[in-house]
């Protein structure tokens, strides 16, 4: 299996790392002919969804993106990864929209309102949380699927060929959640 990580902004170094260490082979998606390049699953990482949408579109990315994950290209989106994929954006206009469910931008504050907590995410069990600016899934369509939630918040979910969490997976030592999507994307 080969992921792509989109690394226009964000996190992406660290889901890297994290593939690293599950020993997957991957590789950056920085622009257009980047996407020549044969891969199996996509990550979207935290950052700035507002800029990472602006991008997207003013690298010729959002078109070939968007239509290989509606033909079901597997894709994790974490924290602004989320924002991405949702269908509705509180706070924020939706980017690719492939995903049944509403998220709220900054739900947890600013930076200040960051935090750390281990929560149960299902088939998982009690995994580690880092929450960063993050959002929230204030609701979901009847084809999404809800694996945890923290406070009565849903913090991740998928449909079909997509995974997202407002947590940050790729900032704790825990491999679960990474492995769990290159099952889901096998």
């Amino acid at each position: 299996m080969r992921v792509g990580i989109l690394a226009l902004q964000g996190a992406f170094a660290e889901h890297g790392a994290v593939l690293d260490r599950l020993g997957v082979s991957h590789f950056e998606i920085r622009q257009r002919r980047d996407l020549e390049a044969p891969f199996d699953a996509l990550i979207l990482p935290g950052g700035e969804s507002t800029a990472m949408g602006k991008l997207l579109r003013d690298l010729d990315l959002f078109d070939p993106l968007r239509t290989s994950i509606l033909q079901g290209l597997p894709v994790f989106g974490t924290c602004a990864g989320l924002i991405l994929l949702a269908r509705d954006v509180e706070g924020g206009v939706p980017c690719f929209g492939t995903m049944d469910i509403c998220a709220r931008r900054n739900a947890y504050g600013r930076q200040l309102g960051s935090f750390h907590t281990e929560e149960i995410f299902d088939g998982l069990g009690r995994i580690p949380m880092t929450f960063i600016r993050a959002p929230y899934i204030c609701s979901v369509g009847p084809k999404t699927r809800i694996l945890a939630s923290v406070d009565g918040r849903i913090v991740a979910a998928s449909q079909e060929n997509m995974l997202v969490t407002a947590f940050h997976p790729e900032l704790t030592d825990s491999l679960a959640v990474h492995q769990y999507f290159l099952n889901m994307a096998a």
